[in-house]
């Protein structure tokens, strides 16, 4: 008996290297490498490179991008759009954008 009220004393006490949900970070499933892979696979390309002359952008955004330095922003994703025949919806999906509808950035008087 002494050992189960040991046990579930133990299970009741938070662990040292386990974070409290209040600390642990949100998961986000926003991830812009899945969506640059994918548009290098639809367009049967070989890299980066090729989807940077592609977009017709520079190389160093679409590093930036990988690199979360920089986001995709609306005009990307119309010149993604543009070159692979893909929806923005989709391209957004891909991206892992959840939202249904793009904010408006003013307010309509």
């Amino acid at each position: 008996m002494k050992m189960d009220s040991i046990r579930n004393m133990n299970m009741l006490q938070p662990q040292k290297n386990m974070l409290q949900p209040h600390q642990q970070k949100p998961q986000s499933s926003y991830n812009p490498n899945r969506l640059l892979d994918t548009l290098i696979e639809r367009l049967r390309i070989k890299d980066d490179s090729a989807l940077s002359n592609k977009l017709r952008v520079a190389k160093s955004i679409i590093r930036d991008i990988r690199q979360r330095r920089l986001p995709v922003g609306a005009s990307m994703l119309m010149w993604m759009s543009e070159a692979t025949g893909m929806s923005i919806g989709e391209l957004r999906a891909l991206l892992g954008d959840r939202r249904a509808k793009n904010r408006l950035r003013f307010a309509l008087v």
